[in-house]
């Protein structure tokens, strides 16, 4: 009788049929060993904490903040005491941008990076061609005048728009010295200036929209032709997945330099719980090498963790190059912070700046607010 691991992850292609048609790999090649796959919705993922799910599930797809906590708590396994030295240098060295790096925390490798993801720009090639993108958030500005920008609004998504801006403006964002202030006031003010004024040239559905939502609403618009940054979904590069093809190139300049969106992508994750270690840690091994992620995930709508991925032709003749035409953009992706309180404050700052780009706080009182929940976030580790 083959022995069963449990596996959750998220609720998309991107992150859902990528794993399922790797496992069914596996299956073929290990018939003693059957992993069975469930999903969670978008926002589960970016919420639900992951002690719950590691009593129940032996593999985890998580987010790269909890890595802090994991950590303190050990609910999952320290992947670098039980993956072979070789293996896990390939996969340091073959990080795009600081994946590797975002699950590591004070030397605990709580998960290795499946899926890499940060905002990168998206137009509709059949509306805007690409001499014609904005190269500067000024020119952004100036397409979203003529009613053709759109971008997700809702208030994680700009949580990641703000520390993007703060971290490319040099404004002393989660300054380690600085437990009071989110970041430097004369910076943050400057930026939620930015934010507003792109808010409110564009249409207030956006206000609504999440990441899917803008690649869907994208897709298919009559009127919207672009999206500055918007965390990528390579899927709707690929034939045959939404109304019309999504061309996803470089993020624009801000300030002089790429803007620096906050990395995204998933890890998979050992529950500490789990009753069958070598078989999950041979899984990991399989689901994450070089080959497998640039063959079997990818071709199964992944959007892969390991470089070679990347830079692999066919994986970007499928995608309209998608990977390689968005790799600077990850490269300088900003690592959010992991501190054990840190998700506190990024479940509880984005409703500010929600409100605050729809006029209902002023730029001082969104970065009081701000404050407050920074230091109570410390206070909550």
């Amino acid at each position: 009788m083959a022995t069963t691991l449990r596996g959750i992850t998220w609720n998309h292609s991107r992150g859902f049929t990528s794993i399922v048609g790797v496992t069914q790999r596996y299956a073929e090649l290990h018939p003693e060993t059957d992993v069975v796959w469930e999903k969670r919705s978008l926002s589960e993922f970016e919420s639900k904490p992951i002690q719950e799910l590691a009593g129940t599930y032996d593999f985890l797809v998580i987010d790269h903040p909890w890595a802090g906590f994991a950590a303190k708590h050990n609910v999952l396994l320290p992947l670098n005491e039980y993956l072979p030295a070789e293996f896990l240098a390939n996969q340091r060295e073959n990080s795009v941008g600081k994946s590797f790096e975002s699950y590591n925390f004070d030397g605990f490798q709580s998960a290795l990076p499946i899926d890499a993801a940060s905002p990168v720009a998206l137009s509709r090639p059949d509306k805007i061609g690409t001499e014609d993108l904005p190269k500067t958030f000024d020119e952004v500005l100036e397409l979203a005048k003529q009613g053709k920008v759109i971008y997700a609004a809702t208030p994680t998504y700009l949580l990641m728009d703000f520390y993007g801006m703060c971290a490319t403006a040099d404004a002393g964002l989660f300054d380690p010295a600085n437990e009071e202030h989110v970041v430097d006031r004369e910076h943050g003010l400057a930026v939620l200036a930015d934010m507003r004024e792109l808010a409110s040239l564009c249409p207030a559905k956006v206000f609504s929209l999440n990441t899917i939502d803008v690649h869907e609403e994208l897709a298919k618009s009559d009127t919207a032709a672009y999206c500055p940054w918007v965390y990528g979904y390579v899927n709707y590069s690929r034939r045959g997945y939404a109304a019309h093809r999504l061309k996803a190139t470089n993020v624009p300049l801000y300030h002089g330099g790429i803007l620096q969106g906050v990395l995204g992508g998933t890890g998979l994750a050992v529950s500490s719980g789990t009753k069958h270690v070598e078989e999950a840690i041979d899984f990991v091994h399989y689901a994450l090498s070089p080959e497998v992620q640039s063959t079997l995930y990818t071709d199964n709508g992944g959007q892969p963790g390991h470089r070679a991925a990347w830079l692999d032709d066919e994986c970007n003749r499928t995608t309209l190059d998608f990977f390689r035409d968005t790799l600077d953009s990850l490269d300088a992706a900003y690592l959010r912070p992991r501190y054990s309180g840190y998700l506190y404050f990024q479940d509880n700052a984005g409703p500010v700046l929600h409100e605050f780009v729809q006029g209902e706080l002023t730029a001082t009182q969104a970065l009081d607010k701000l404050d407050e929940i920074f230091v109570t976030s410390h206070a909550k580790a």
